[in-house]
């Protein structure tokens, strides 16, 4: 299958399947990046300014990497691997889009004149610290491009390789407005196996929270997704936003799972075979709608918020 899916992307590259992309080759991982598959692509523009109709609290964007090797099994990217004519599933986990040109691109979009310095925000669709970028380097190339021109940025991972980058973090941090955030969404050690395979385990991402910070990079924490009927019990959720304030994250924010057409449906087969027993629940609390029913949302996030409060 991913044979004849890579003719299909050969035919197409230049058109329908990659868009502003253009393929320009195929590399098979080998080593510690064996069981990946790595499209690299001519990307025309790194900066995406994000959609007004989206309401997020961001204007633009860079993900260097599109596909992401950490398999949360409700990633809600996961429907952008469909306009690719791959799968939403395995392929999304190990079939991952390289933009081999992203940090001279920044640099030629960050010209002066033509910029007018942003804040920008990653990790926002993939994580720039997946594991393809132990192998491509090109976060570590964009942040350098951004303190070069000291624009503001953001990192939202859940990758404890951005440790590597500390020294070029704590640069930056010292001129230009620079913020991290974690997201841990449990530190249930069954709940993080079951749903995200391939992340590092949480409580090394709450000590990488107090190393940035203590290293006069500001980061936070960003406790989600919160999962219903696996991570959203008051002791789960008192055990992270003790350890989040313990590591002095700056903000401590919180997110309730949602699952939009794709994921719902790769969420919804997923639950059936792991945890058939919430398969009912599931199925009348997310019918029709891509979250919870607002009571119940703002009874979990006003947990957490609570929680925080008495931790501090």
């Amino acid at each position: 299958m991913t044979e004849l899916r890579w003719r299909t992307i050969e035919r197409d590259a230049q058109g329908r399947l990659f868009g502003d992309e253009g393929l320009v080759e195929r590399h098979i991982g080998r080593g510690e990046f064996r069981g990946l598959e790595f499209l690299h692509v001519e990307a025309r523009r790194i900066i995406n300014r994000v959609p007004p109709a989206s309401r997020m609290p961001l204007t633009y964007t860079i993900n260097a990497y599109r596909g992401c090797s950490h398999a949360c099994v409700y990633c809600f990217a996961r429907p952008t691997h469909a306009f690719l004519d791959l799968g939403i599933g395995e392929d999304f986990d190990r079939i991952i889009v390289v933009k081999v040109n992203a940090v001279e691109k920044l640099r030629a979009e960050l010209a002066p004149g033509r910029w007018a310095g942003h804040p920008i925000a990653m990790g926002t669709n993939t994580d720039p610290y997946q594991r393809a970028e132990g192998k491509y380097h090109l976060t570590r190339g964009i942040i350098e491009v951004l303190a070069e021109r000291a624009n503001p940025f953001s990192i939202l991972t859940k990758s404890t390789l951005i440790l590597r980058d500390l020294d070029l973090l704590a640069a930056a941090a010292r001129c230009t407005e620079v913020h991290t955030s974690f997201s841990i969404g449990t530190l249930d050690p069954l709940v993080w196996r079951l749903t995200e395979p391939g992340t590092p385990h949480p409580g090394q991402r709450v000590e990488a929270v107090a190393r940035l910070n203590a290293a006069g990079v500001p980061c936070g924490v960003l406790i989600g997704p919160i999962i219903p009927g696996l991570s959203d019990a008051e002791h789960q959720l008192r055990a992270v936003t003790k350890a989040a304030v313990g590591a002095g994250a700056t903000s401590i924010g919180s997110v309730v799972l949602h699952l939009r057409p794709g994921v719902r449906e790769h969420w919804m087969a997923w639950l059936a075979e792991h945890r058939p027993d919430l398969l009912d629940a599931y199925e009348r609390r997310y019918r029709g709608r891509s979250y919870l029913p607002a009571a119940e949302r703002r009874a979990i996030t006003d947990t957490v918020t609570r929680l925080v409060a008495d931790a501090r």
